[in-house]
């Protein structure tokens, strides 16, 4: 389906651009999304770099079709925003969006990152099981994130990109653990599972910092009338 949409590109793009748009990216979706989970099936980390590479291509798609002066917010978590090259997800030759990007566009992106040291978030203990509200627990020592709670402020914005050679970006430039949560939080293995090594400098072009955080509150759903019932979830 996608190598016909392909094919025909022309006579949809000049009757229905936008609509074309649509249906050629579902149609890379589900041609990726089939690729991904066989990858996932046999275990390889290739699935990581499938996952990124079609956010990513999903991106430069939209940027080219609103043309050479638009421009993109894409929200994501810490550890598909960051420059990959700057953790250790690099030495297992995994790459994310976020370095895809600074390859692709230089100092035209720009990254930001977030961080807490305590407080709730809302996720599960496993995949496909129902979301809980859980303590997030203090910051371990030696982290980004013990760092940044003992400045005493309890939120600021710290711009990374201008920070020359001053004696506080030596101070970021030493390498240090870095907390991502995610859909799953286990606070009894933190350490094992959700902290990596990471140059916040190197990462991020700048860091957001809130010392407690609370977890999200997620919106009531209810049925919008004159929809189909299969909306918004059927093909």
């Amino acid at each position: 389906m996608l190598t016909d949409l392909l094919k025909k590109r022309r006579a949809y793009a000049e009757h229905d651009g936008e609509r074309f748009l649509d249906a050629v990216q579902n149609a890379r979706l589900v041609a990726n999304a089939e690729r991904y989970y066989r990858i996932m099936y046999y275990g390889s980390r290739a699935s990581w770099n499938l996952r990124d590479s079609h956010m990513f291509d999903t991106l430069k798609n939209l940027l080219t079709f609103h043309g050479p002066h638009a421009k993109g917010i894409v929200w994501a978590h810490n550890s598909h925003v960051g420059d990959s090259a700057a953790t250790e997800m690099s030495t297992r030759d995994e790459y994310n969006i976020g370095h895809l990007c600074r390859q692709e566009f230089g100092d035209l992106s720009y990254s930001i990152g977030f961080g807490t040291n305590s407080g709730t978030v809302a996720a599960a203990s496993n995949w496909d099981e129902p979301m809980q509200v859980k303590t997030v627990r203090p910051g371990l020592a030696g982290s980004y994130e013990r760092l940044c709670h003992e400045t005493g402020d309890q939120r600021f914005l710290l711009p990374l990109r201008g920070l020359g050679s001053t004696t506080l970006l030596g101070g970021l430039l030493q390498p240090r653990l870095e907390r991502a949560i995610g859909v799953i939080y286990r606070p009894e293995t933190e350490l094992q599972s959700h902290y990596f090594e990471a140059v916040l400098p190197r990462q991020f072009d700048e860091y957001i910092w809130f010392d407690e955080t609370k977890a999200v509150t997620p919106l009531n759903t209810e049925e919008l009338k004159g929809l189909p019932d299969t909306y918004p979830f059927g093909l």
